[in-house]
Parts: structure tokens; sequence; C-alpha cells
């Protein structure tokens, strides 16, 4: 092999490395950006669980004991249970991925005055 030969293989792959540690430091670049992201995501996640828990803790809640409620509203519960809105605006209705509804709860377990 030729000297002028063997300099142009060094200054290539020169280059060649160059080349790849651009591309490293592009990649870490990248991978901080995408670190950064997930901590700020995880942080975010913490506290939406935590107000998801919050506002579970402020719903009401269904008693244990069926046995306090009237036959009419243990029918109520049932079909709440099955998973249909029992509550003025919505009566009979299919509740969406048996969401809870406030009003339906209300009329199964709210307090009402006795005419």
């Amino acid at each position: 092999m030729d000297k002028r030969d063997l300099y142009d293989s060094f200054g290539e792959m020169e280059q060649q490395m160059q080349q790849m540690l651009d591309k490293m430091a592009k990649l870490r670049a990248d991978m901080t950006t995408v670190l950064e992201k997930n901590a700020e995501l995880v942080i975010e996640n913490e506290h939406l669980r935590e107000h998801m828990v919050e506002i579970e803790n402020e719903l009401p809640k269904k008693p244990t004991s069926t046995t306090t409620l009237s036959k009419s509203r243990q029918n109520l519960e049932k079909l709440y249970d099955e998973g249909f809105h029992v509550c003025n605006q919505f009566y009979g209705k299919r509740r969406d991925d048996d969401e809870s509804c406030v009003f339906c709860l209300e009329v199964i377990y709210g307090e009402r005055e006795r005419a």
C-alpha cells in the first residue's frame, strides 16, 4: 500500500468517525429530550392519580347494606347496577361504560323529605 493511499484511508476513517460522533451526539440529545418528557409525564400522571383519588373520595358512597333502602329504591338500585339511568334527566337510557351518575345516586341514596 502506498503512503498516499494509507494517508487517504486515515482521512476517510477520520471523516466516518466524525460522522459517527455527530450521530451519537444527536442521539444523546434526542434521548435527553425523551427522558425529560417521560419524567414530566410520570409527574403529571401521579398528579392525575392523586386528583382522581380526591374526586372519588368526594363522590357519595353507596351504602354497604341495602336493607336501609325501601323496596322501590332497591329496585332502582338494581336497575342502576344493570347499567341504566334512574334519574329524571336520563331515565331508562343506558349509562355509557357504566359511568357513575350523580343524579341517579341522589335518586337512590339521597334523603327525601316526607310529605
